[in-house]
């Protein structure tokens, strides 16, 4: 098999509820994946910088404050002008059915809201992953 899936756990923002992204960050490293959980209250810029360094596939964005319509696209936008656009960024948290198309047309490539199985998660990193190595 190839070499293991990194993925970069964050929380952008000023949100301090971090009960879900540690749950997240655990699963997947259950799951086999190298997981690199970045804590509580990152800048955009942090978060990009420690995807760069740490040379993930994947950043997950966890949220609950509110804010994502700012900060998930800003991640992206700061991922492509470090010529790390290939990183691909999902998100989670309590996020309203109304943005979902908002945020998913800003380049975040799932959503994850509360009560969605793990598995849909690995599933969803699984076939992205796929689709990325062709």
């Amino acid at each position: 098999m190839s070499e293991k899936i990194r993925i970069e756990i964050a929380k952008p923002g000023l949100d301090g509820h971090d009960r879900g992204a540690k749950y997240i960050a655990r699963a997947l490293k259950d799951a086999g994946y190298e997981v690199i959980y970045t804590g509580i209250r990152q800048t955009p810029e942090s978060i990009v910088a420690t995807a760069i360094q740490e040379d993930v596939d994947f950043v997950g964005l966890s949220l609950l404050s509110g804010a994502h319509n700012e900060l998930f696209p800003r991640v992206v936008e700061l991922l492509k002008e470090q010529d790390a656009g290939d990183i691909i960024v999902f998100g989670g948290g309590v996020i309203p059915e109304e943005d979902l198309d908002f945020l998913k047309t800003h380049g975040i490539q799932a959503i994850f809201r509360p009560g969605t199985p793990i598995s849909d998660v690995i599933a969803f990193i699984e076939s992205t992953r796929k689709g990325h190595a062709a």
